[in-house]
């Protein structure tokens, strides 16, 4: 046990100089993994596993491989509080995710569900700039519009490409999300603010992009889970669901603003 406290602390003084999750590379965790899968993930002890799994488990895809990380995941964690420590991110991955893909990979994070969850969301983004581009200039040039979809679904192939067939570059994949972000946000702030007299109802619109920008801090400034189980990432999926009622709000007064418009030409 010394042994692997002196470790902590060694690891835990050049922590600072890492990047990623901090706990995934603890030797602790790793030793710890490698032990509990030559113990129980194989021969009878595997069967054993198996057999006292819960249903709900097996159906989600739970492995013994997942009940050793897991398992270990909290011998480490008990590591760090006994040595003072902050509590390290295990298997911390930034994403800006479209919901169902959030869920399926949030239930089983397989290298396809993260694929799917990091592209959906990517999706998510450039349609939101897509839809800005219709709304700000493609009612009056639809070829512009046109244009411009061509332009973005070329962005997004080249994207799932690179990340598909060349290398799964998280910090690639985080920069590039990052800066279509701030195109986004500018560019529906933007024109929120050009039209917030002749609109009243684009408030809701500024207020939107304001509120998920902050929320979107629960990503980026982590903490331990709240109780061992809200962490910052699922306070943040929890916080963005009024959010979007209230952006489903702006839509429909902008879309009857739209229809009244049409009938008056």
């Amino acid at each position: 046990m010394a042994g692997r406290a002196a470790r902590l602390v060694l690891l835990a003084g050049v922590a600072t100089l890492a990047s990623g999750s901090q706990g995934d590379r603890e030797p602790v965790y790793r030793d710890c993994v490698l032990r509990c899968e030559e113990r129980n993930c194989s021969g009878d002890a595997l069967k054993h596993f198996r057999s006292r799994q819960p249903i709900y488990m097996s159906l989600a895809g739970w492995t013994c491989q997942d009940d050793c990380k897991y398992e270990c995941m909290w011998v480490t964690v008990g590591l760090y509080l006994q040595e003072g420590h902050k509590v390290p991110q295990f298997h911390g991955k930034v994403s800006l995710n479209a919901w169902f893909w959030s869920t399926v990979f949030h239930t089983k994070d397989t290298d396809l569900t993260e694929k799917m969850d990091y592209f959906c969301a990517s999706t998510v983004i450039l349609h939101s700039i897509y839809l800005c581009c219709v709304r700000t200039v493609g009612l009056q040039r639809p070829t512009v519009a046109s244009a411009f979809r061509a332009l973005l679904l070329l962005m997004l192939t080249a994207h799932v490409s690179y990340l598909s067939l060349v290398r799964f570059d998280y910090g690639y994949n985080l920069a590039a999300n990052v800066a279509i972000g701030l195109v986004n946000v500018v560019w529906w702030l933007a024109w929120c603010w050009w039209n917030r007299q002749q609109l009243p109802h684009v408030r809701k619109c500024m207020a939107v992009v304001l509120l998920l920008q902050g929320l979107s801090l629960l990503e980026l400034l982590d903490f331990p889970p709240l109780f061992w189980v809200l962490d910052a990432h699922a306070i943040w999926h929890i916080s963005t669901i009024p959010v979007h009622v209230l952006f489903f709000s702006f839509l429909e007064e902008d879309s009857l603003y739209l229809l009244k418009e049409s009938k008056v030409d």
